[in-house]
């Protein structure tokens, strides 16, 4: 058998016996491919060096970690090549013409048990912890100031990524178009809402301008690190043209990047095959995750109103000690003359020189509380938000799952009900041969449609499945979060405690022997 022939039709006569039994005894059992994993222990069993392993492995095709048929034969070829002495390469391959050389690893129904196929768990289970699901990646999302003019209307922003180490331009309607083929692609899976476009009516009166488009910003940003991290979409050609695309028209990549793929039932290997997946007890478990969550995220939302006012409160305070400064400095910047009954308390034109002097302290506090606010609100608050941009996602999810395809699914099979007893009733009353036969196809095609809907609720419950362990993974970023408001609430206490004890002496002068003033504890 030559190298044209492996790479080509097999003749399944000019292949030994042996290969077959192999191949039967290791493939998946709901596929007719083999896992790489799989291979890679029986590459094991040849008692080869880690050299002519390399070798073999190299020259050995796969594609989304599996090997065809042929790919395995191939291997197995190499593999009796590299055990006769010989260095695995596919030209030696050319020599046997009659029939591939046999490898040595054993009795095939011994094989069997290095066969990886999943159990019902593993397909299921999702292996991601918080710290790999941060390291996929970070994306920072810049504001760049309007060129001109209209509200709103020229707004881009500078994404950069740091796996990809590129940055790229988008504007909002190219965040807008990109979340539509997420939704088209993985509608079964928790894709973050985007920010509104424009403010709503009456926002105005209550954020200006500059915040909307500052929260805007923001809230961009954690969408697209969520989908980045995201074990699925961080793979996905869909999110890397997205991310490193430097086109004049990303819009119509992303379109035709889409259009080569299609949705993920469609593409998904086992979407067909997941019933037999899926615990016996699935909707009993998606009940109770959902209303846990539900519970969560409720918490979360009351921590983070919390944590919005405790922010305001460190900025409606650095406020007061500027206006509290700037006060004691028009105090001591009155220069009128003092009345003669007064004469006796000539101390008040060196008192009011010191309380002039302590505006610059309060301006100092004022800064520190404005930067305690800030903390507050980066590290604290925006945490918060891109847990809570998660959390409901997963509930819009769970909607969209009842909301469509459960709720399709019931209307087909309520319309097929509909069809039949027309059918049986076409049938009673003897009508026309043509008429019946009509409605014969649209039962057929009914049937047709209701099994893509049934298995495409399944494929929505296997979703839905790893989806919630997705939040349980998230859910460690509590301490993150924690972490941040102790760090903060220390840093901002002892940069204020520090200006607060360097002005503590600067008020000696304004207190004769120390009257009123308590020595610091």
């Amino acid at each position: 058998m030559t190298v044209r022939a492996m790479a080509g039709e097999i003749n399944e006569g000019s292949v030994p016996a042996y290969y077959r039994e192999v191949y039967e005894a290791i493939r998946c059992r709901t596929d007719e491919r083999v896992q790489v994993e799989v291979f890679e222990r029986l590459l094991q069993r040849a008692g080869l060096s880690k050299t002519a392993l390399s070798q073999i492995a190299e020259h050995v095709d796969s594609t989304d970690g599996f090997l065809t048929k042929l790919s395995l034969y191939k291997g197995l070829a190499l593999i009796a090549v590299a055990q006769q002495g010989k260095q695995p390469s596919p030209k030696l391959l050319e020599n046997y013409i009659q029939e591939l050389p046999k490898p040595q690893l054993g009795e095939p129904r011994e094989l069997t048990a290095l066969r990886m196929q999943p159990a019902q768990n593993d397909v299921l289970t999702i292996s991601e912890t918080l710290e790999k699901l941060l390291a996929k990646d970070t994306v920072q999302v810049e504001l760049i100031p309007e060129k001109k003019g209209l509200f709103l209307k020229h707004v881009e922003y500078q994404v950069t990524s740091q796996r990809y180490k590129i940055s790229v331009y988008r504007r909002y309607s190219d965040f807008d178009i990109f979340h539509e083929l997420l939704l088209q692609k993985f509608a079964y899976r928790v894709v973050p809402a985007l920010p509104p476009k424009r403010m709503l009516k009456g926002v105005l009166t209550s954020v200006s301008e500059h915040e909307f488009i500052e929260g805007r910003r923001r809230a961009l940003g954690r969408f697209i690190n969520l989908v980045a991290r995201h074990p699925l979409f961080s793979e996905d050609e869909l999110v890397k043209t997205f991310l490193t695309f430097s086109g004049s028209d990303v819009q119509t990549r992303l379109r035709d990047t889409f259009k080569k793929s299609g949705d993920e039932f469609m593409t998904n290997r086992i979407a067909t095959q997941v019933k037999e997946y899926l615990p016996a007890d699935i909707q009993a478990q998606f009940s109770t995750s959902r209303e846990l969550i539900k519970n969560i995220h409720n918490s979360f939302q009351r921590l983070r109103d919390r944590a919005e006012k405790m922010a305001e409160r460190s900025k409606e305070n650095a406020t007061d000690l500027l206006q509290f400064g700037r006060e004691l400095s028009a105090l001591g910047s009155d220069a009128s003359a003092l009345p003669s009954l007064a004469s006796s308390h000539s101390s008040w034109g060196t008192l009011r020189q010191s309380l002039k002097s302590l505006s610059v302290e309060f301006a100092v506090l004022s800064d520190k509380a404005t930067q305690q606010g800030r903390r507050e609100e980066d590290d604290v608050v925006e945490k918060l938000n891109f847990f809570l941009d998660l959390l409901q996602s997963y509930r819009d999810l769970c909607e969209r799952h009842e909301k469509g395809v459960l709720h399709e699914h019931q209307r087909a099979l309520h319309k097929y009900g509909v069809m039949k007893r027309q059918m049986m009733s076409a049938t009673v009353q003897s009508k026309e041969q043509a008429s019946v036969e009509q409605l014969e196809s649209r039962i057929v095609q009914q049937e047709s449609a209701i099994q893509t809907m049934e298995l495409r609720n399944y494929f929505s419950l296997f979703c839905l499945h790893q989806e919630t362990q997705l939040i349980f993974s998230y859910l460690p970023i509590t301490s993150h979060i924690l972490g941040a408001f102790v760090n903060s609430q220390v840093q901002g206490h002892r940069e204020m405690g520090e200006v607060w004890n360097e002005l503590h002496p600067k008020l000696g002068c304004l207190f004769g022997s120390n009257n009123g003033l308590k020595p610091p504890i």
